[in-house]
């Protein structure tokens, strides 16, 4: 914010310019003439159209999970800037607290998403608009934020474990939280398929979803999700692009590690389908990320040989709290 605040009726105009400026259609762009609505911009990015809500992301975004501490987070984040990535996502309170930390004096040149994981329905103490609702407010509140750029409540992994009831309330309170300003757009995340395209296709009010998508992931033959958010224009972002490190074979080093990275970042984009947002815990890793944007997307035979044989290892050493991610073979 330029140690500048900038209030929620400033922020409610400007979202109504950019929505009426940068209508660009679905896919990448790299320069365009609205180059100057894009937050962050570098012409070495690629940015996205993020749906329905007519802004532009980079095509890669900063992930929440981290290691880092608010001065570690502060340099990842100016390197990320840098480089032209303006989307960071925070789903836990401490997350949240530390990102708007170390965004201080520059809060209204990204996009940040939030959560209050441990306050919304994945507890049943925090099934109804109103507790949502409250939970929002102490978030932004503790965080020192007058409004969320994307709020994004986190469900249930298998989210069709939640009532018909539950998940009126959670549109009612993302509907509310826009119409007050506390959120400049709204969704959910989910690890559930099927009730991410019920939700998206039974309520309009959704603008974005969070969702896994890893180097075993692949579209649907038929009845994909992603056929879902296209006719429904809602933006996706993929978690878990590494398979929560599990891509990763430390005992071979660091550049190994990088070029596995890098790997799984050209699958996705080449997928054309989600912005991955993968974790970062140092400044040389945003430098991996940033350069699988620049190399070449569509994998040669012996590149598609190697992902598999590594997608596979994956698979055998995931950890058991991670084994859903197996699930997400076909979306």
């Amino acid at each position: 914010m330029n140690d500048k605040s900038v209030s929620r009726r400033q922020f409610m105009g400007q979202a109504a310019a950019t929505a009426a400026g940068v209508a660009l259609g679905l896919g990448a762009a790299k320069a365009t003439e609205n180059a100057s609505k894009i937050l962050c911009y570098n012409p070495d990015m690629e940015y996205r159209r993020l749906g329905k809500t007519n802004i532009m992301v980079s095509a890669v975004g900063l992930g929440g999970h981290s290691r880092s501490n608010v001065e570690e987070r502060s340099e990842i984040i100016s390197r990320c800037m840098d480089a032209g990535i303006n989307y960071i996502d925070a789903c836990w309170d401490n997350e949240v607290k530390r990102d708007a930390k170390a965004l201080r004096g520059r809060r209204d040149k990204v996009y940040l998403a939030l959560s209050h994981g441990a306050k919304e329905v994945r507890n049943e103490d925090f099934r109804t608009s109103k507790k949502l609702l409250a939970s929002l407010d102490e978030l932004l509140r503790d965080s020192k934020q007058e409004y969320a750029d994307l709020w994004r409540i986190t469900c249930l992994e298998p989210g069709g474990r939640h009532s018909f009831n539950t998940a009126c309330e959670i549109v009612d309170a993302l509907e509310k939280a826009k119409k007050q300003g506390k959120a400049r757009f709204v969704g959910f995340s989910s690890h559930d398929r099927r009730w991410i395209k019920f939700m998206i296709e039974y309520f309009p009010q959704v603008e974005v979803v969070c969702f896994p998508f890893t180097t075993m992931t692949k579209r649907a033959p038929q009845d994909s999700l992603f056929e879902a958010l296209k006719q429904r224009d809602v933006g996706a972002f993929g978690i878990k692009p590494f398979a929560a490190a599990s891509l990763f074979d430390t005992d071979k080093g660091p550049e190994d590690c990088n070029r596995r990275g890098r790997l799984a970042l050209r699958y996705i984009l080449h997928s054309n389908t989600v912005v991955p947002i993968p974790g970062m815990n140092r400044p040389e890793e945003v430098e991996n990320v940033v350069k699988a944007v620049s190399e070449r997307r569509q994998l040669d035979v012996q590149e598609r040989a190697e992902l598999e044989t590594m997608s596979r290892q994956a698979w055998a050493v995931l950890p058991n709290h991670y084994q859903w991610l197996k699930n997400w073979q076909y979306v």
